[in-house]
């Protein structure tokens, strides 16, 4: 008689087991062990490299995969050579990139498609706030949003502190900083350097 790995637990015992690696799936999404890791493949093949954070919290968010079972695939195209570790994340391999090529687009083109839109839009994000960076401050005076301009290996050039009345409103106006540092970088710098008119100029006595 074959021994059964689960005849010593019971029905709900079983079913709660497998729950752990289904849960925060959504209908369409991927339960296999095997498609996750050519899903894996397909993305960091297209969009890498791709950092671990990336790629977790786009299938996560997207309700695509597992996070026991993302672990575990992960960690398979690890041991199997079939993706690389670099500073920058997961770098695909000749290896890795036959699977994707070969098995990608076996998937589902709703997962393939709402999962390499999910990892783009999450890359996007992380190099906005690289450049518009903004953070939340809490001290005995309240919140302050820190905003900074700045481009990678260069100072700072431009910085500004906003008091804001709570957590949440800062929290909104860091966020809008971040995707949209830039354009209000420009419209700062626009408002300084235009021609002032002669109402808008000091007084001779005043200099």
């Amino acid at each position: 008689m074959r021994y059964n790995k689960y005849q010593e637990y019971n029905e709900q015992e079983v079913i709660a087991m497998a729950d752990v690696f289904t849960a925060g799936v959504k209908p369409g999404g991927l339960t296999n062990s095997t498609e996750i890791r050519i899903l894996l493949c397909y993305l960091i093949k297209t969009a890498g490299p791709v950092t671990r954070e990336t790629l977790e919290g786009a299938l996560l968010q997207e309700e695509l995969v597992n996070y026991f079972e993302f672990a575990n695939a992960l960690g398979e195209l690890e041991h199997q050579k079939l993706v690389t570790i670099e500073d920058k994340g997961y770098k695909i391999t000749q290896k890795g990139a036959n699977v994707a090529e070969t098995l990608g687009y076996d998937l589902p083109r709703s997962v393939r498609e709402s999962a390499i839109l999910a990892v783009i839009r999450l890359q996007s994000w992380a190099h906005r706030a690289a450049q518009n960076h903004a953070t939340v401050e809490h001290d005995a005076n309240g919140y302050r949003v820190v905003c900074m301009i700045r481009d990678e290996g260069q100072p700072e050039s431009f910085r500004l502190e906003l008091a804001m009345p709570d957590a949440m409103t800062a929290e909104e106006v860091k966020n809008r900083f971040i995707a949209r540092g830039s354009q209000i970088y420009m419209s700062f710098l626009e408002g300084l350097t235009q021609p002032l008119s002669d109402n808008d100029r000091p007084p001779a006595a005043a200099r």
